[in-house]
């Protein structure tokens, strides 16, 4: 029937394929150094009111987190994150492969805080025999679909700023954040909280790509670029999809729009007497099922991630909504829910 497995089993929006198709016999220089990607970075810069930060766009969400966390730490230094941060249970040891242990910490709404940050360099005693927490990793919207406020990340800047560290936001569905209800944080509030964030593009309409801003640029970063094998010599392809999504502000509605209908999932899901673990006002929605509910919804042709089993007979699934889901997909699994 319908897919609700995530937000990128689509291509891309119809505006970015006319964007690629348009420039496709374009002759430019390679590596990112084109004319399109220079664009595109005065436009975050622009966006983020940040005209000194650096701008690389980079392939995908696990290889900017390695080569973007590998650059700013020493051989012996560490990485802060929540239990169920996405560098710490989806990219098959990344971090760990650059040689930097990942320190996990569980906050119960999938966030971190100055206090879970301070409880893990409580556990480190400075000294030569244990790593170094050095840089604190989060995700906006988190893994499990809730969102950072203004005076939550605020907070964990001056946390960071106390202790020496580095924070480091990974955005890889940061239109759905900052679009979605309650959300009182803006582009220029990352760029001036934060060491570094990226703007997801593959899960928001884009074929592929990620843009990361440095705030305070790292020396030698397309070096790490490079070895990582992070430098497309296509990198104009890059370029031009996020000046395509950015512009005129294509990129907030099309995460709007799956916000909208994710939303409305939720609604009619909990009318009908479901609950939800956690409360999620993004793109992605969690609710509890029984066991024969889901096991009805597949053989609809349903398709949906299973988050985790809750007991014998109920189990939590993820439905994701994108850019180019239609209403009809989430009226009709509604239905058929509520026949279910």
């Amino acid at each position: 029937m319908y897919s609700f497995r995530n937000d990128y089993s689509e291509g891309a929006h119809p505006q970015v394929i006319q964007a690629l198709a348009d420039t496709n016999g374009v002759q430019t220089v390679g590596y990112g150094t084109d004319p399109y990607c220079a664009t595109a970075a005065d436009t975050i810069r622009r966006l983020c009111a940040a005209p000194d930060a650096a701008v690389h766009f980079l392939v995908g969400g696990t290889q900017v987190n390695l080569v973007t966390i590998d650059a700013f730490l020493q051989s012996y230094e560490a990485v802060i994150a929540a239990q169920t941060g996405h560098v710490s249970t989806h990219e098959t040891g990344a971090i760990e492969a650059t040689g930097h242990k990942v320190c996990t910490v569980e906050g119960p709404d999938g966030k971190l805080t100055p206090a879970l940050v301070e409880s893990v360099l409580a556990q480190h005693n400075g000294t030569e025999h244990m790593v170094l927490p050095r840089l604190v990793y989060i995700s906006d919207t988190t893994e499990i679909g809730t969102i950072y406020t203004k005076a939550e990340l605020t907070a964990l800047r001056q946390c960071c700023q106390a202790h020496g560290l580095f924070l480091y936001l990974d955005g890889a569905r940061l239109g759905s954040a900052l679009t979605a209800p309650g959300n009182d944080l803006s582009l220029p509030d990352l760029a001036a909280l934060t060491d570094g964030f990226t703007i997801g593009g593959t899960k928001n309409g884009a074929l592929f790509g990620e843009a990361l801003v440095l705030t305070h640029p790292l020396p030698h970063f397309r070096w790490h670029m490079k070895q990582r094998g992070a430098v497309l010599a296509k990198g104009r392809l890059l370029g031009i999809q996020f000046q395509t999504l950015l512009e005129d502000g294509l990129y907030f509605d099309l995460a709007r729009h799956a916000n909208r209908l994710a939303l409305r999932l939720r609604d009619g899901i909990a009318a009908l007497g479901y609950p939800f673990p956690v409360e999620s006002p993004s793109n992605q929605q969690f609710p509890v099922l029984p066991n024969g509910t889901v096991a009805k919804l597949q053989e609809l042709g349903y398709e949906f991630e299973i988050d985790h089993p809750v007991d014998n007979g109920h189990t939590c699934i993820r439905l994701v909504t994108s850019w180019a889901t239609p209403e009809r997909a989430m009226e009709a699994f509604l239905r058929d829910l509520a026949a279910c």
